[in-house]
């Protein structure tokens, strides 16, 4: 019987913004907020991560080549699990980037399936994140915003009551379009993602049971915080 998995997910993506702009968004800490989960800070030789009031394994930075090559891992666990991110940038011109970016790791013990599904699932939004970030707000620092929903017992049902409150179809796709504005971006079993022109809004099925609302925010100057209180009440 299989006693734990290693896992690989990764991107290679062409995307429209400069090699300088791909470093600042996989390399420091107002960058990576502005895709990942939670709140990232990089301080020059670890990278640390808060997300649920709790804080993520550090990892050490094991790379840092501006702006072509830049990688970080956390400590092997004595049952083995780590995980580790490696981002390698090429600039094809002014207006164009070549990004790889992998996550790799280990998931130790017998039972590893469910994480990894939920892991897959979440590096793949992540991910997708990071691309949809680049195309449309690099250069800009976003504030992260993360909500608990009570655990969720029927997810069919939690999926259905969710689209219905955006005002999608009960199976959206990329490119589908919401009443106020809003383009799906990204969907999988355990994720769907939105983009509006002030921000990325995710809703996740958690591993600990409830839906997670992790939207990163990109208010305009002249916005106030009163809007995006509304926003998050409503949904």
């Amino acid at each position: 019987m299989s006693t734990g998995k290693e896992y690989e997910v990764g991107i290679e993506v062409t995307v429209a913004a400069g090699p300088e702009q791909v470093w600042e968004a996989v390399a420091t800490g107002a960058g990576v907020s502005s895709w990942y989960i939670g709140r990232t800070e990089v301080d020059g030789s670890t990278v640390r991560t808060a997300f649920g009031g709790g804080n993520m394994p550090a990892s050490a930075i094991t790379a840092a080549d501006e702006p072509e090559h830049f990688a970080f891992r956390t400590p092997t666990a004595p049952d083995g699990r780590f995980q580790a991110f490696e981002f390698l940038v090429e600039g094809r011109d002014r207006s164009a980037t070549v990004l790889r970016a992998v996550s790799s790791g280990f998931l130790p013990g017998e039972d590893w399936a469910d994480e990894y599904e939920a892991m897959s699932y979440g590096l793949s939004l992540f991910f997708a994140t990071l691309v949809e970030y680049l195309e449309h707000f690099a250069g800009r620092a976003g504030t992260p915003v993360t909500a608990f929903g009570p655990p969720v017992d029927d997810w069919a049902a939690a999926w259905a009551a969710l689209h219905r409150a955006l005002g999608l179809s009960a199976s959206p796709t990329a490119g589908d379009v919401t009443p106020d504005g809003g383009e799906v971006f990204f969907t999988n079993p355990h994720s769907l993602a939105i983009r509006t022109p002030e921000g990325l809004l995710r809703y996740i099925r958690g591993f600990n049971g409830s839906m997670v609302a992790a939207h990163v925010i990109f208010p305009p100057a002249d916005a106030g915080a009163g809007r995006w209180q509304n926003f998050l009440h409503a949904h």
